[in-house]
């Protein structure tokens, strides 16, 4: 879902960044973490790129071609891909090492350099790691690489280090502008890396919590189709449960019928009865069911058997993050107001309690998946009607008025929760997902006949 690129000349010390910032990032609810590196020494494109500044035989341009090429290649054939699955990857080095490299210290310029890689995936944050240029040089001297002569470098010399740190420093800094679309790209550093490992893993953990605490839009990929993508797996998951021998056959699918014969409007009626905000608040969760990780802890549940507080931090995804800490207490919560209940472990001598949603709430966590597009319009809705009903609420979010008309953004959350009534069905037995913005309005305020 996030590109992270580790920044810096070098000798900077990039490389134990990126481990470093590897194990943090691992404590996140993504699927999966991986890791990657420009230009890439496996492909045949990388390989000509690394010739290239080996050697020093090549004009600016004709560097800048063979990393453009070799970046939009490996942005579209193995990170877009990754980033769809809501993974998260970070690279040593991308885009701002072209524009330092070649288009400030080769003088091609950054608008050209730029263009060149316009086609390329835009980081979301960048880590600029710095360090001095005589300390760096001493790094790369003493380099077993460097020592065995196996990789050396022209511009390795501690004359074009210091333009390289201050091409750095001018672009990721802001006193020279770069260019679109990568000025939409997070920017955090210096990060100066001449003392310990400690401090440095220190650095590196604040900005990540930093930047992940914002919960930005990623400028690659979807959200929602990121998010989609990690439901659909989940939703697999519920179609193959078996039921018990000798139960009521019924031909019904696990995932229909949730609705339980209730419109969407009551089931959110019934949440705000049910959540007491005083002893909420007491608590340290949210007062109001409608939040973030309320609707994020109970959407996932609904679509999970028995699961323990790790692994359902961990089915969260990127799109649903909250922290573990705030997970806990959530789970802690709703055990306390029955929302949940405890269910034994049959795994021998596991510590993790384990816990399943009520089949009396199931209806309001699976509604917490599928109107989650709307979660922010529907809670500014209700801080604006503190008293209206709730079968009013999506006609006058998505319908509005003469005066005001929906914005183009909950016009695409209207599509983007259809396609989670798809994955998840509309919740009535033999009811057909709604397919325009008359239907899911009709599904939202009214009850099926019985």
């Amino acid at each position: 879902m996030y590109l992270i690129t580790v920044e810096g000349g070098d000798g900077s010390g990039k490389g134990e960044a990126v481990r470093l910032l590897t194990s943090i990032v691992k404590r996140l609810p993504f699927p999966n973490v991986h890791v990657t590196h420009e230009p890439r020494r496996h492909s045949e494109l990388g390989k000509l790129a690394l010739k290239a500044v080996s050697k020093g035989d090549h004009t600016p341009l004709q560097e800048a071609g063979l990393f453009a090429a070799d970046r939009i290649d490996h942005s579209h054939t193995w990170i877009k891909p990754k980033l769809q699955n809501g993974d998260l990857v970070i690279s040593d080095r991308n885009i701002h090492s072209s524009l330092v490299y070649q288009g400030v210290v080769g003088e091609l310029g950054l608008e050209q350099v730029a263009s060149m890689n316009s086609a390329a995936m835009i980081p979301d944050l960048v880590i600029w790691i710095d360090c001095d240029p005589a300390k760096a040089m001493k790094r790369i001297q003493s380099g077993t690489l460097r020592m065995a002569g196996q990789k050396q470098e022209y511009f390795e010399t501690t004359e074009i280090q210091t333009k390289i740190r201050a091409g750095f420093a001018g672009i990721l800094s802001g006193e020279l502008e770069s260019p679109p679309p990568f000025n939409k790209s997070c920017i955090v550093g210096p990060i100066l890396n001449e003392s310990g490992l400690d401090e440095l893993e220190k650095e590196l953990s604040l900005a990540v919590r930093k930047f992940f605490n914002r919960r930005p839009e990623p400028l690659n990929v979807d959200l929602d189709e990121v998010d989609r993508h990690l439901l659909k797996r989940l939703t697999s998951g519920v179609q193959t449960q078996q039921r018990l021998p000798g139960a009521p056959v019924k031909h019904i699918s696990l995932l229909e019928d949730w609705l339980d014969g209730y419109s969407p409007a009551h089931w959110m009626h019934l949440a705000e009865e049910e959540w007491d905000e005083k002893r909420a608040r007491e608590s340290d969760v949210p007062s109001r069911p409608i939040a973030h990780a309320s609707w994020a802890v109970l959407g996932t549940l609904s679509l999970t058997d028995t699961t323990d507080v790790p692994k359902l931090h961990g089915q969260l995804g990127p799109a649903r993050s909250v922290t573990k800490r705030h997970t806990q207490r959530m789970v802690k919560w709703l055990e306390q107001e029955r929302w949940i209940h405890r269910q034994q472990s049959h795994v021998p001598f596991a510590e993790a309690q384990m816990f399943k949603l009520r089949k009396s709430r199931l209806g309001y966590g699976r509604l917490c998946l599928a109107m989650w597009p709307l979660r922010t319009a529907l809670a500014s809705w209700r801080r604006a009607n503190p008293n209206r009903e709730w079968k009013f609420a999506l006609n006058e979010i998505l319908v509005g008025n003469d005066e005001k008309k929906p914005s183009p953004s909950i016009r695409k959350a209207i599509q983007h929760v259809i396609e989670r009534l798809s994955l998840i069905s509309s919740g009535h037995a033999e009811c057909p997902v709604p397919q325009n913005l008359e239907e899911l309005l009709i599904w939202w305020s009214m009850e099926p006949p019985k």
